[in-house]
């Protein structure tokens, strides 16, 4: 019996006790994100449901219109993140695909791009330009892991710690979080996302997103924030200010992580997206950890369109131009920019 898709329409309850019960799952296809997108960002939200002949759920797809003049138009899921994609049986699947595919081209997007950490039944082109890199942790305790590092990687851990470095947890960190984020990614060229973006999520997550900052006395100098689903967690944000990078305060934010999630039981560490053979992939797997590939669908109505990205060489000349400008600029104008790049 074919699915029927439709706009789903029914309580976020629904939607999540769904989606908790299907394999390969993660946080980005909970229904909160729904308001995160639209409230933080302004995106419009098509959410998609599969349901079968006595109207349950059989399947569930969240997609996010990102369209702009200068970018393009896009139907992703998820933007800005690293997974989404349908969930649901083989069958529901094809057919909010192939439905979503139809709402692509009618609407003539430039781009449809599902982000799955799993391989889907469909027919699409799929990439793997994009990886994770995943670290099994021990049961409940932390030395287990630590004696598993490399000396030199638990040298760099303590060397902060001795510097008088400690790293707080909390909702009260989004704000110095922000501080240290933002200016990381003004050094690096990249326009940040938006503090109201993080207090967004903070709010609609308030168990399961995870802020937390080193400081050394009483400022801030690194940051992570990510997020806990199943017995899963991954960083997906991390940031340090370069002016204390001979101190690595960075590693001790990743070990800190490391360790609450073990003491909450969590199994697996996901370091979040990177490019294969890149520094930060270097940087990720000197924890030990494996790669994942991504399984990234696309239909696209140009040959060879992808998201946009400051590596490409028609943005080549931003990350240069966007390093010259004053930081209170750079957060004024980046969450302006940076919403539009999926």
């Amino acid at each position: 019996m074919t699915a029927r898709i439709e706009a789903f329409r029914g309580p976020s309850s629904e939607w999540d006790e769904f989606v908790r019960g299907q394999s390969g799952w993660t946080h980005f296809h909970l229904h909160g994100w729904r308001q995160v997108m639209k409230g933080a960002l302004g995106h419009q939200c098509i959410y998609l449901a599969a349901r079968n002949e006595s109207g349950g759920l059989s399947g569930v797809l969240p997609l996010v219109r990102v369209r702009s003049v200068v970018f393009g138009h896009f139907l992703v899921s998820m933007p800005f993140l690293n997974y989404g994609g349908p969930l649901g049986d083989d069958e529901s699947v094809r057919a909010l695909v192939a439905h979503a595919g139809d709402v692509a081209r009618r609407d003539g997007v430039k781009l449809l791009e599902l982000r799955s950490s799993t391989t889907l039944p469909i027919e699409l082109p799929v990439s793997h330009r994009k990886i994770t890199v995943l670290l099994d942790l021990p049961d409940d305790d932390a030395d287990v892991l630590w004696k598993r590092l490399d000396a030199k990687v638990r040298s760099q851990v303590r060397r902060p710690q001795k510097e008088g470095v400690t790293v707080r947890f909390g909702p009260e960190q989004v704000e110095p979080f922000f501080e240290v984020f933002s200016k990381h990614m003004r050094d690096l060229g990249t326009p940040t996302q938006s503090l109201r973006l993080f207090r967004s999520i903070a709010s609609e997550f308030p168990h399961d997103a995870w802020f937390g900052c080193a400081y050394l006395g009483d400022k801030p100098v690194a940051c992570g924030a990510g997020f806990l689903w199943g017995r899963e967690f991954e960083m997906t944000w991390a940031s340090s200010l370069r002016e204390h990078s001979k101190i690595a305060p960075n590693m001790l934010v990743y070990w800190s992580f490391m360790e609450r999630a073990i003491q909450q039981k969590v199994r697996v560490y996901n370091f979040g997206r990177c490019t294969p053979g890149s520094g930060t992939h270097k940087f990720k797997r000197q924890w030990g950890g494996r790669d994942q590939p991504l399984w990234w669908y696309a239909q696209s109505s140009v040959a060879g369109a992808k998201t946009p990205s400051p590596d490409d060489g028609a943005f080549s000349w931003g990350p240069r131009m966007w390093q010259k400008l004053p930081e209170s600029v750079a957060n004024m104008l980046g969450p302006r920019i940076v919403r539009y790049i999926p």
